[in-house]
């Protein structure tokens, strides 16, 4: 999956958020949905700009982004 080419960083749209390209969803919505067990068909129901692709993609963001940061977890 190509994420580059579904989500973009622009400091004049959702204060510089990663959104989804030619939206204002940003990728922190789709994820929160999918985290509280929200069915992909639902997220595209209540987002009908988003698609398939752009949920992959945000999941595909998120990963990358947990391979360049360490999260403390506790002991």
């Amino acid at each position: 999956m190509a994420w580059r080419n579904l989500i973009t960083v622009d400091p004049n749209v959702c204060h510089g958020k990663a959104c989804i390209k030619g939206t204002r969803i940003m990728v922190s919505v789709i994820l929160d949905n999918l985290a509280a067990g929200v069915p992909v068909h639902e997220i595209l129901q209540s987002y009908p700009s988003l698609t398939t692709e752009s949920v992959q993609a945000a999941i595909s963001y998120a990963a990358e982004l947990t391979r360049e940061r360490v999260v403390a977890m506790p002991v």
